[in-house]
């Protein structure tokens, strides 16, 4: 499997939605809530419209590790949510559904749809299902979250693993030298 970097530049990010929410609402709210969410891709797809519609929390067993994940939901990926349902006109089931109608949208075609949009937009770096999570990840930190509070979010093991995720640069790190001039 390909290592996907996060979306680091906000203004793509902001480029990401619009091309996907021009597109396609479905995918549109697959980006939306996977950068706000941090969830994994399994974990995205595995939602369902009961578990989101009107709801301020989502509480889920994450399947890759079996712990209970809760997080709020904020306006955007409510907005995002409402939208879709309404356009959709679904009720239950599968939040993300496959086009041909037979359960819901698999990690391969979400690969695709992710991969394509952002080669689209302009983003060279390979993205794909993960990006979501890392940008997710990776925004945290900037904002000055502390690497054990996003460990905890995201369920991950250790805090050597978050950090490996988070996809820090080799400039980036090489700016603390150049800031640190004692």
């Amino acid at each position: 499997m390909e290592c996907v970097e996060p979306i680091r530049d906000k203004k793509k990010i902001e480029a990401m939605k619009k091309y996907l929410k021009r597109t396609n609402l479905r995918d549109y709210l697959l980006f939306v809530l996977g950068i706000n969410s941090g969830l994994r891709i399994s974990d995205l797809l595995s939602l369902r419209v009961e578990t989101v519609h009107h709801a301020d929390r989502v509480a889920i067993r994450e399947r890759k590790t079996g712990k209970t994940k809760d997080f709020p939901l904020r306006l955007a990926c409510k907005t995002a949510i409402q939208e879709y349902i309404k356009q959709s006109g679904l009720t239950t089931g599968p939040l993300f559904p496959s086009r041909k109608g037979e359960g819901a949208l698999g990690r391969v075609q979400a690969y695709r749809i992710l991969s394509e949009s952002a080669k689209a937009i302009g983003i060279n770096e390979a993205s794909g299902t993960h990006t979501l999570r890392k940008t997710f990840e990776y925004h945290a930190y900037k904002q000055g979250v502390d690497v054990t509070r996003i460990q905890k979010l995201l369920n991950h093991s250790c805090p050597s693993e978050t950090l490996r995720y988070i996809g820090i640069t080799k400039d980036e790190l090489d700016d603390i030298y150049f800031k640190l001039d004692l």
